[in-house]
């Protein structure tokens, strides 16, 4: 089993990478394949709305010059993804967006890819706004098809510069149950991925 984590955030190393390396640990006990990729500041672009991937149909966003279609490859290998974002002005980072709109669009026209995988939201955030966030990443995983888990609380970890959500004894506590509940959920589900047109074999 594999499990991507998306950082959303231009910080590396800040608190969502910190949040998003606390959900992926009890996977990684668990034997999952897991890999944190970052996306945060490397210049992927929006969805400009050409509706090539409904031509196409090969997998892939027509604008292939940013990095995104690498990214997009992961996410279709997984069986889950964990997306994270801090919080600006209550909603997601501008990378954030662009990775949930063209993969989203890619996904649902080439016969809604993401179908049954788990798809998690992690936020960042200083004070308010975080649960809109979650909510945005939600929304791309809900209307694909996916798996969306609970866990103690919204999966939010509070903290302002790099470092500082690791004195948010609650919301690490709830990351490490997302990890948790995301393996007990991939190991539950994993007799039936097959019979979703996107699964993709393991190797």
């Amino acid at each position: 089993m594999y499990a991507v984590a998306i950082n959303g955030s231009p910080r590396k190393g800040g608190n969502t990478e910190t949040l998003l390396r606390h959900v992926l640990a009890p996977l990684d006990a668990a034997g999952w394949e897991t890999e944190l990729v970052q996306v945060g500041g490397k210049g992927i672009h929006g969805c400009i709305a050409c509706y090539k991937c409904f031509e196409n149909k090969n997998m892939r966003c027509s604008v292939d010059k940013d990095g995104f279609n690498a990214v997009m490859e992961k996410m279709i290998r997984a069986q889950a993804v964990i997306i994270g974002s801090p919080t600006y002005f209550t909603d997601v980072s501008a990378d954030t967006k662009a990775v949930l709109d063209r993969s989203g669009l890619v996904a649902i026209a080439n016969g809604f890819l993401f179908r049954g995988k788990i798809g998690a939201a992690v936020v960042a955030v200083r004070r308010g706004g975080g649960t809109h966030v979650f909510d945005t990443i939600n929304h791309m995983y809900l209307m694909s098809q996916m798996i969306v888990p609970g866990s103690t609380y919204w999966n939010l970890g509070y903290g302002r510069n790099p470092g500082e959500v690791e004195n948010d004894a609650e919301g690490l506590n709830n990351m490490r149950h997302l990890g948790e509940t995301i393996a007990w959920l991939g190991a539950a589900v994993r007799p039936h991925v097959a019979s979703y047109p996107s699964a993709v074999k393991e190797k």
